[in-house]
């Protein structure tokens, strides 16, 4: 479910200077693909980063990529910018209006079209939900890893376009990993093929991985060829106290060296954290008898059903808590329990909520780098902004933390989120400084695509900006999301 907001009022005014354009698509689309009325419309409105969305021409619905290709020739031919959505679970404002836009939603294109077992692989369209693409390639005996808190809402094609990455990364990598072949629809109209489910093609520059990750600023992703893998019958959970996150990544390297790629998952929590989503979870209980200062949840899986994995689990656990790595840990010993573990895992964003306003850095370190941070981040935070309350968790496995900062109780929303603005600027000068990224799995969309300007050498916005001159001239696509709006840009 999208979280409450208010559409902003209609304006007659955009609606008239773009009425031709209207009457072509509104016979293109039919009434059922086409919403104008802000009444309907609303729905289409807002992610849920909780920016404000501004007013959009109106919201296309198309069933076909030739249908996609028409709406967006339209809009080319009329200079009317389009903003590609998918499932609208983004947390960066990247498929939201930001005035005058029409929204092109793809979820009606929904189609599992083709399952490849010899091949290994599965063509689906753009607005399938992550969960129905898992849920057919299981049924057909595969495995599909990308693995979101949001997988019953979210869309492929926005997972492609913002390179998801998932609690699986450590072992399977982020989306882009899972992909073979793309079909994206340019800013001209045209529709380039590059669907192609080849694992070797070396024929020239790997086009399809520009539009993943570019967050529909070159082009419209409208189908996938994408990677299947083994199932994996044998697997064991794992929650673990630690003394620090250098204990966490000391651990996973002690594990590495035991059972190699088995850990899929490897994920750092912090003591606040748990606290937090344990105060707005009824039926949640602390795994462990005692408290402890930061916590670590694993899954090891294997495609050997026969492989006793909770054994080894217990057994290399028992050799971590001999050489001091682990204070604590216990092992799932059910599917319940299994479901309990990552309950508290996933319940984290729906506890942030219910404490009031609260500032997200998605972010990613070396994991040599992340104890620094930490330690850094979190002085520089005390210091400055007295009573904010630091919630630390992410897929540490892989360097991505999500690092987030609660308003003090009894301070005021608007006025947290003014002096956040300050915090976070020198937030992301540390990730910088300590050669990491601001932005791990969540993309730049409209919350971050100034401060891109100010983190990148100019050499690499350089090569961004002529990408998007060459494939986009007009700047119609997603414009003001990952690159700034040119009226924005830093000379």
């Amino acid at each position: 479910m999208l979280p409450p907001h208010t559409m902003p009022f209609h304006n007659p005014a955009l609606f008239a200077r773009n009425e031709t354009m209207m009457r072509s698509l509104r016979d293109l689309l039919g009434s059922y693909g086409l919403i104008d009325q802000p009444d309907q419309m609303s729905g289409y409105a807002a992610d849920w980063s909780g920016v404000s969305p501004g007013l959009p021409l109106a919201v296309a619905r198309p069933a076909s990529t030739a249908e996609v290709s028409a709406v967006v020739r339209l809009c080319a031919e009329h200079g009317v910018p389009v903003v590609p959505q998918g499932g609208m679970t983004g947390m960066a404002g990247g498929a939201m209006s930001l005035g005058g836009e029409l929204l092109l939603n793809l979820s009606r294109m929904n189609r599992v079209v083709d399952v490849d077992l010899l091949n290994q692989t599965m063509t689906v369209e753009a607005g399938c939900v992550l969960q129905q693409v898992k849920d057919a390639a299981a049924a057909a005996g595969a495995y599909f890893p990308l693995a979101l808190g949001a997988q019953g809402s979210c869309q492929i094609g926005g997972n492609l376009s913002t390179n998801a990455g998932g609690v699986n990364v450590l072992r399977y990598g982020n989306a882009r990993s899972a992909v073979l072949g793309l079909e994206v629809v340019l800013a001209d109209g045209e529709v380039l093929n590059l669907m192609r489910g080849l694992r070797k093609d070396n024929t020239g520059y790997d086009l399809k991985q520009m539009f993943i990750g570019a967050e529909g600023t070159l082009g419209v992703i409208t189908r996938a060829v994408l990677q299947l893998y083994p199932m994996t019958p044998a697997s064991s959970t794992a929650w673990i106290a630690v003394d620090s996150p250098s204990a966490a990544v000391e651990l996973l390297r002690h594990l590495r060296a035991r059972v190699g790629e088995r850990i899929s998952s490897f994920e750092l929590i912090s003591r606040p954290m748990l606290e937090l989503v344990l105060a707005h979870h009824q039926q949640g209980r602390d795994p462990l008898t005692e408290p402890h200062p930061w916590y670590v949840l694993t899954e090891w899986s294997d495609s050997m059903a026969s492989l006793d994995l909770r054994a080894q689990m217990e057994h290399v656990l028992g050799e971590a808590l001999e050489a001091g790595l682990v204070r604590d840990a216990t092992i799932a010993e059910s599917l319940a329990q299994v479901g309990q573990f990552w309950s508290l895992r996933e319940r984290v964003t729906e506890a942030q909520r219910a404490e009031g306003a609260i500032v997200k850095h998605d972010i990613a370190l070396p994991l040599s780098k992340v104890a620094r941070f930490l330690d850094d981040a979190g002085a520089f935070i005390a210091a400055t902004l007295a009573g904010a309350r630091v919630i630390v968790f992410g897929h540490v496995g892989d360097g991505n933390l999500h690092y987030n900062v609660l308003q003090p109780r009894g301070a005021a929303a608007k006025d947290f989120e003014l002096a956040m603005k300050a915090v976070s600027r020198r937030v992301y000068e540390m990730v910088s400084e300590l050669g990491g990224s601001i932005s791990a799995e969540h993309g730049l969309g409209q919350l971050k695509a100034q401060q891109v300007f100010a983190l990148k050498s100019r050499t690499e916005l350089r090569v961004m900006q002529a990408l998007k001159r060459a494939l986009d001239p007009q700047d119609l696509m997603n414009r003001g999301k990952l690159l700034p709006h040119p009226t924005e840009r830093n000379p």
